[in-house]
């Protein structure tokens, strides 16, 4: 991690912290506003990487697409983060909340999440398909969807027993009963 400026001052992790996995959701929460954006992985700050244009018309269509379609009862948010636990967190690229949804909070319990969304890009492939589906699973996220780009697919999951079951994936439409009617074709979010 490097150091980044804060106002007049520069923000840099406590190495020391970082070293013996020490860091809390309560040291994120404090984060000054101009620190970068992170995760928390067992105490340990990880960087989360700034995502490329595409990745993020992706992420920009996606989300208009199901706050126009998703009924009552659900919020699409973007750029928010999930905590996992006491020293974990994530950092999703979207998600599908139970509304009402406090908009002045950056991080939300898991039982608040509907769907957690990836979009899987160079720098994180490793964790959007084999870290994180487990830790959303073991927090009892009951949806997840990973999007690869190039060309573009969407894989969707539920919750089954502890673990994630493909239900639907398609490069054309992706079409699912939960967690309400979805018919979302895939040209509609594509950069």
């Amino acid at each position: 991690m490097t150091a980044e400026p804060v106002g007049d001052v520069v923000w840099h992790e406590d190495l020391g912290k970082q070293k013996r996995a020490g860091y809390t959701v309560e040291d994120v929460l404090n984060l000054p506003a101009g620190a970068p954006r992170v995760e928390l992985s067992d105490g340990v700050l990880r960087v989360v990487p700034s995502p490329t244009g595409g990745h993020q018309k992706i992420n920009w269509r996606l989300v208009g697409w199901l706050d126009r379609h998703s009924p009552k009862g659900f919020e699409p948010q973007m750029a928010v983060g999930v905590v996992i636990d006491f020293d974990s967190t994530l950092e999703p690229d979207a998600l599908i909340l139970h509304s009402p949804v406090d908009l002045g909070h950056h991080f939300f319990q898991p039982e608040q999440v509907v769907v957690a969304i990836e979009i899987v890009s160079p720098g994180t492939r490793r964790r959007d398909r084999l870290e994180k589906p487990g830790l959303y699973a073991a927090a009892g996220v009951p949806h997840y969807w990973r999007i690869e780009q190039d060309p573009m697919h969407i894989f969707a999951y539920d919750l089954v027993k502890g673990k994630y079951d493909l239900v639907a994936d398609s490069s054309e439409e992706l079409v699912l009963s939960a967690p309400f009617e979805i018919r979302l074709p895939i040209r509609d979010i594509a950069p």
